[in-house]
């Protein structure tokens, strides 16, 4: 069975993906083959062997990291991670507990609906823009014409445009802000990670967060709780592993297109 990750660099959903596969040990039971693409160069879309282009492009995360497993592509991050914990035999990243596992999954969906759209826009304004307005129109639209998902189009030219106004900036730095205070008060009582135990919760919000500590820089100070937990997660040799097969300095600073607008609220 030949099992594929194409992920971005270490940023978003391909840092949180990335470190899950290696803390679960999900690379070595499926004999993952890793494949680094530019997902901000639209490689995501002529991935070679996926027969199933609309389960690839209609995710709601926009430009995560495709899992192709003999031409079935899976993506989204928190259930990749979750499908790789249910797999890869090692440490468990997923609560037994039933309540717990409950809270765990809604902390995932805070992040996922909230901070990541939000992160996604900063992030790609201030990375992203100035790479895809470069390019000429015929470059651009050859660009995106593979891309099935017509509302996945639109966000790629939101980021070309560059376009925000400030209630829609502030309501991102507010939300950034946001995550970092739930962090600092689920951290207050001295446990090590968000959920007590390591879970995908812990990858999935510092995967996020990573990336607005040079954007975002306000909503980190004074919060020694979360910025100890960064450190943590930071140190775990699985997102080590992970940050190790950046192909930048600074992959925090790689964004693409990500999280479909039409979650603002």
């Amino acid at each position: 069975m030949a099992t594929i990750l194409y992920h971005g660099e270490p940023n978003g959903p391909s840092l949180a993906v990335l470190a899950a596969m290696a803390e679960t040990g999900a690379d070595t039971a499926l004999d993952i083959a890793c494949h680094a693409i530019d997902l901000l160069g639209g490689k995501r879309h002529t991935l070679p062997g996926v027969t199933e282009p609309l389960a690839r492009d209609m995710g709601v995360e926009g430009e995560g990291p495709v899992l192709v497993i003999d031409g079935e592509a899976m993506t989204e991050s928190v259930f990749l991670a979750q499908f790789f914990d249910e797999v890869g035999g090692g440490t468990s990243l997923q609560p037994e507990d039933a309540y717990a596992h409950w809270e765990m999954m809604m902390w995932c969906r805070q992040i996922t609906e909230r901070l990541s759209p939000a992160a996604s826009l900063l992030g790609n304004l201030a990375t992203s823009h100035q790479r895809l307005e470069a390019l000429s129109e015929d470059a651009f639209a050859a660009q995106v014409e593979p891309i099935v998902s017509a509302d996945l189009k639109v966000r790629w030219d939101l980021v070309r445009d560059g376009e925000a106004d400030d209630a829609q900036l502030k309501d991102c730095e507010a939300k950034v802000m946001q995550a970092v205070e739930r962090c600092e008060k689920q951290l207050a009582d001295g446990r090590d990670w968000l959920m007590g135990a390591l879970t995908i919760a812990d990858f999935e919000t510092f995967a996020w967060l990573v990336g607005m500590e040079p954007i975002v820089p306000e909503a980190f100070k004074g919060k020694s709780e979360t910025q100890a937990w960064m450190k943590r997660v930071k140190a775990r040799p699985s997102v080590q592993a992970a940050l190790a097969r950046a192909t930048t300095d600074a992959p925090e600073r790689s964004w693409a297109p990500g999280p479909e607008i039409n979650r603002w609220g």
